[in-house]
């Protein structure tokens, strides 16, 4: 750490940011770009937060998001840098985007392509056809609004807010994502298909607003992309490009307090008690943590601790990280495996908060696009369960492997038979680790749960309502959850944080 206290004023004004999730990267880039001398800070021994990766006994694994969209997002970041992505980064279609699996054994390739989406809609449901037509004219509709023209607008006052009221209202988006799909199609599976996308990005289908129907557009119109080498691979390029920059990404730097002086962000204490003066703070931590744990109350009158205690939280995840010794030649990249109950389900995760006995799974399978993800032979695997947050009292230590043994049961009686005979390796994520590893409030995988009356300028602001200075970029702040979402959020600090020559 020798060398990294500086300042204040001493060459290029300086940014702190906390975390290197992509929406911590994805500011630094930016704000290197605009001049700013940038110290990143890591918690954890490698960058990439929920996007770090594993290496265990020849399998690579990348711990959180899997499904790139918006992909010029990331071209716009390396053009800012005078660089093109594709030089450092590939970026490869998936076809299908999901590979379906109802519990009923019915299976739907769900894809870009309009009319093969048309034809899997018809062997489902036949009656179904032009109300799906007619949902996905509403999601582009939304997306148009939702995405394009709002994604990376601040809401910094109520203002900005009653502005959208209009648009938001006349397209229906108080309602919740299933009761807009359900206007449109009848087959009550049609219904879990176009509506499971929230849970994605840590939402209830159920009572997310409307507005996150257009995640099937956005998918439809950019298409659902891998980075060779998974998802680490992005993380690396942003670092080199930051580095690029002159500027550095510390690791095993635990912040311990943002300090605040005459009511600005003045820089930050780390856990060892070393202090590194800034002349902003930008924050990539969780953004209930970042107030009620780097942010002294006397601080807040805004996000209170009260406030903070009676806010909703996402619910959390299980994740079980598995390598096979043989190939399963015929399991998409994306595969969802749907149990028995939607709603029911649902409401276990996010109401009652109990561990159900029926599981839904996420399949991840790099190895069908990227072989070099596992040994010869082999592939790699992820297989994620929605689970509530911490709030369920659930002993996760004593439940891990017992839940791990139930996926991987569900797994063998569905898409990977023999499975229990040919794991090679093995390693579980519990909602304990949001909560340990990556300091999310109440272990809750995305943050603040997205409901209306906790998004846009119901959610924390990207630049802080309590501290001068203090701007929030991730999941936690809007828009939102989804890389998508994250990388908007960065965006957003072009229209808030002043030029350098204002701090310089």
């Amino acid at each position: 750490m020798d060398g990294l206290t500086h300042a204040t004023g001493r060459h290029r004004p300086h940014a702190v940011v906390i975390g290197s999730g992509f929406g911590g990267l994805a500011a630094a880039v930016r704000l290197g770009a605009r001049g700013w001398r940038v110290t990143v800070l890591e918690r954890l021994d490698q960058p990439g937060g929920r996007a770090r990766v594993f290496r265990q006994d020849g399998f690579t694994f990348d711990a959180g998001p899997t499904i790139v969209t918006a992909p010029f997002l990331f071209e716009e970041l390396w053009a800012l840098c005078g660089r093109r992505l594709r030089d450092d980064v590939e970026l490869r279609p998936v076809s299908p985007f999901y590979r379906v699996r109802f519990d009923d054994g019915a299976w739907f390739d769900y894809t870009g392509d309009a009319m093969a989406m048309r034809a899997e809609v018809a062997k489902l449901s036949p009656g179904d056809v032009d109300g799906y037509e007619r949902f996905m004219r509403a999601s582009a509709a939304i997306c148009r609004v939702g995405f394009e023209q709002l994604g990376d607008v601040p809401f910094s006052t109520w203002r900005d807010m009653a502005r959208t009221v209009p648009d938001l209202l006349r397209l229906g988006c108080w309602r919740s994502v299933y009761s807009l799909v359900a206007r449109h199609v009848k087959d009550e599976r049609l219904r879990t298909l176009l509506s499971f996308h929230p849970l994605l990005i840590g939402g209830n289908p159920f009572s997310a607003s409307a507005v996150y129907a257009l995640i099937a557009h956005l998918e439809r119109h950019w298409g659902v992309h891998y980075a060779m080498g998974g998802t680490g691979a992005l993380v690396r390029g942003l670092v080199r490009l930051i580095e690029g920059h002159g500027n550095a990404l510390i690791c095993n730097a635990d912040v311990r307090e943002i300090l605040v002086r005459d009511g600005a962000a003045r820089g930050v204490l780390l856990v060892d008690g070393e202090r590194i003066d800034a002349d902003i703070v930008v924050s990539n931590a969780d953004s209930a943590t970042t107030y009620r744990r780097l942010l002294p109350a006397g601080h807040r009158k805004h996000w209170t601790d009260r406030r903070l205690a009676r806010a909703r939280y996402s619910m959390s995840l299980f994740v079980w990280y598995f390598g096979t010794r043989r190939r399963y030649a015929d399991v998409a990249h994306h595969t969802l495996v749907l149990g028995p109950r939607y709603s029911a389900l649902v409401r276990d995760v996010f109401t009652r908060k109990v561990l159900a006995n029926d599981m839904s799974l996420y399949l991840h399978r790099p190895t069908a696009t990227d072989p070099a993800m596992a040994p010869d032979g082999c592939d790699a695997f992820y297989a994620l369960s929605p689970v509530p947050h911490l709030d369920s009292g659930t002993d996760w230590a004593a439940e891990a492997e017992r839940y791990r043994a139930r996926v991987a049961r569900r797994l063998s009686e569905t898409v990977l038979p023999g499975l229990e005979d040919c794991i090679a390796t093995s390693r579980t994520l519990t909602p304990l680790h949001f909560q340990t590893e990556l300091a999310s409030e109440r272990g809750a995988a995305f943050g603040l749960e997205p409901i209306l009356s906790q998004s846009a300028w119901f959610r924390p602001h990207n630049r802080s309502e309590d501290v001068e200075r203090l701007y929030l970029v991730g999941a936690g702040t809007h828009p939102g959850a989804g890389l998508p979402g994250v990388l908007s959020s960065a965006r957003i600090l072009d229209r808030v944080v002043q030029d350098v020559a204002a701090f310089a």
